[in-house]
């Protein structure tokens, strides 16, 4: 927390000198809180702040985003979602330092756009571009007409991060036995032979735009390898498990895949798939001394976006099916969701209507998320919306069905 504020101190006074600089300088400042349908209990109180410093230059351009959240009045989360420099060439240019980065066509679902890991402590609800980490990379993109080549090197590994216990949106995993955890091999030690490595190629025709990519990678998500350990049941003079010995460490991945989009009479269709190799899953079969077996997996989408009239809608389908699928896989072998979401501006686009929802078809449960936002003006603006899971507890949604909740952001943009 000391560290933390520090940091902040110390921003502050480095923008003073930016700003005698000419450095463009921008963001905003926002209030936010929600209450639990279920009790009336605020599930959220946060104050962030967000500043972009930017210069651009003919040659040479950086851009240093600071984000800092206070929960609580007592709890500030201070990130670095950006600091980076810009060097451009006559057909190429370079990206060095902390980024985020974006890929593929799909609304509210990673699957190619899985350079940048997820920060999922508050689940799925925050904006999207606050989801995405920044990693620590060098990006070149190389350009031929209407083609770009994009190459991207992270030597430092960064995972997915998740709600720790206390957290509304911690889930405590459900085991037979307490466990017992070591966390020796969670963590991968930066290291040429344990850095990353992210290709893609873009081309934009008249008729379609379309991405292709492949990556070398780590897993975000740790596998969690389980070690049984089993006595006599004196009663029953059989064996009975005693304890769990688990070990979460993160694999190696190759994945391909692309995206596509193309506009059809006025009907944008996107899709987007990717493949991955030798992804870790959980099994009760007895034969696997770890509980984890290796299987390939795809993961892909179909979407369309269209107009009726001055709204918007755009829907989306999501399947996500393991390979050579076993019995004793604890995961379903397809999992199967949609998206759906429509938009309407009214009063001369001072306020803007929308409703949001994943549906998950195989479990039968959702997220549902309307919000209304008015502009007071170019700079200020309120949002009433609304979170609302339904569905079984045992859906990734419906776990959260405890959490529904209404909330109200106030936002001032400078």
């Amino acid at each position: 927390m000391k560290t933390k504020g520090l940091m902040f101190i110390l921003l502050l006074t480095a923008s003073q000198v930016l700003i005698a600089q000419n450095v463009d300088i921008n963001g905003f400042a926002r209030t936010y809180e929600g209450a639990l349908y279920n009790n009336g209990n605020f599930g959220i109180i946060q104050q962030t702040l967000n500043l972009t410093f930017e210069q651009l230059g003919d040659k040479v351009a950086f851009k240093v985003n600071p984000m800092a959240y206070l929960y609580n009045a007592d709890s500030l989360d201070f990130r670095m979602r950006e600091l980076y420099l810009d060097l451009y060439f006559k057909n190429f240019d370079i990206r060095i330092g902390n980024q985020q980065v974006v890929w593929g066509k799909a609304d509210g679902v990673f699957i190619t756009d899985i350079v940048s890991p997820l920060n999922l402590t508050e689940f799925l609800l925050p904006d999207f571009d606050e989801i995405r980490k920044g990693v620590i990379a060098t990006k070149i993109n190389y350009y031929l007409g209407n083609s770009t080549f994009e190459a991207i090197w992270i030597p430092a590994f960064t995972p997915t991060e998740r709600p720790q216990p206390g957290s509304i949106w911690y889930v405590q995993p459900d085991f037979p036995v307490p466990p017992t955890w070591d966390l020796s091999k969670e963590t991968i030690t930066p290291s040429l032979e344990n850095s990353e490595v992210f290709l893609k190629y873009t081309a934009l025709t008249s008729a379609i735009d379309f991405e292709l990519m492949g990556a070398y990678t780590w897993d975000d998500n740790p596998t969690l390898h389980v070690e049984k350990q089993f006595g006599i049941d004196s009663a029953t003079m059989q064996p009975s498990l005693l304890g769990l010995n688990i070990t979460p460490e993160h694999h190696r991945l190759t994945i391909g895949g692309g995206s596509f989009s193309s506009e059809i009479k006025g009907v944008i269709l996107r899709g987007e798939a990717a493949y991955y190799n030798g992804k870790y899953f959980l099994t009760e079969d007895p034969l696997q001394p770890d509980g984890n077996i290796q299987k390939d997996y795809l993961h892909y989408l179909v979407g369309l976006d269209f107009n009726i009239g001055s709204v918007m809608f755009s829907s989306q389908f999501i399947q996500q099916t393991i390979l050579d699928y076993e019995n004793d896989i604890l995961n379903e072998k397809t999992e199967n969701t949609m998206t759906f979401l429509a938009c309407y501006d009214m009063l001369r686009e001072t306020m803007h209507l929308e409703l949001f929802s994943y549906i998950g078809l195989t479990n039968e449960d959702a997220l549902i998320r309307p919000k209304v936002t008015y502009d007071f003006d170019d700079s200020f603006s309120i949002l009433l919306g609304s979170n609302i899971f339904v569905g079984d507890e045992k859906g990734r949604f419906g776990q959260y069905k405890e959490n529904s909740m209404i909330y109200t952001k106030l936002k001032y943009s400078f």
